[in-house]
């Protein structure tokens, strides 16, 4: 998908057209109501959860079947991880805003920071507020962090290739949560095979991206000009 984003359009964008939004108008409705949904999810969890220091019982079902996972895995979980991890992160960041540079797509380069920091540090609020643990009092665990900040990444690459291409509907709704929800799911399984979160963290990560990314995009789109 990064590919799609950096490749110029033939000619390169016409003089006097505005960049595209990196909210396509065709998917504001369906991704705001995945937002609403998402954001319930959060809160409902949030209060599921508020002050637990264990696994609940779908946490407890879920980690006995990823439990005793051999080197191989764990390998791979480490290296899914290490994307949530501030060196990670800032590469990907990076390559990302670079691309939206070099096609002369700023509020672009804007989104692909704003959406997934946004995200995270949506994510260091809450955790206090919840104050649900793991491995000890000071390890905060809901919502996870890394699975949040995947998530937002991905959505954020997503919404850019369905506004350079110009889908919407089905087509563009199914890229854009599709791509989050691989990203989710890869992440997410990484933080419970390493034991970092729970798996209701993980969830709860994934639906903090889905909510907030989103609006940033709105919000970020509020101030695009209509004409050059």
């Amino acid at each position: 998908m990064v590919e799609d984003l950096i490749r110029p359009t033939r000619g390169g964008r016409p003089a006097g057209r505005p960049a595209p939004a990196v909210l396509p108008s065709a998917l504001r409705a369906s991704l705001g109501l995945v937002a609403a949904l998402a954001a319930l999810v959060v809160l409902v969890l949030g209060v599921l959860y508020a002050g637990d220091t264990g696994p609940g019982a779908v946490d407890a079902w879920i980690q006995s079947a990823v439990d005793g996972a051999g080197p191989p895995w764990r390998h791979v979980a480490l290296a899914v991880d290490f994307l949530g991890e501030p060196l990670g992160a800032a590469v990907l960041t990076g390559a990302v805003v670079t691309g939206c540079l070099l096609v002369r797509w700023p509020r672009a380069a804007v989104l692909a920071v704003a959406g997934p920091g946004l995200t995270v540090g949506t994510t260091m609020l809450l955790k206090p507020l919840v104050g649900r643990t793991i491995h000890g009092d000071d390890n905060l665990s809901y919502p996870s962090g890394h699975t949040a900040f995947l998530t937002a990444f991905v959505l954020v690459v997503a919404l850019l290739v369905a506004g350079r291409r110009g889908l919407g509907g089905a087509a563009g709704t199914s890229l854009v949560l599709g791509a989050a929800l691989v990203a989710g799911a890869a992440m997410g399984w990484a933080q419970v095979v390493l034991g970092a979160h729970y798996p209701t963290d993980a969830l709860g990560g994934w639906c903090t991206a889905l909510a907030v990314t989103p609006a940033t995009a709105w919000l970020v789109d509020a101030g695009r000009p209509r004409h050059r």
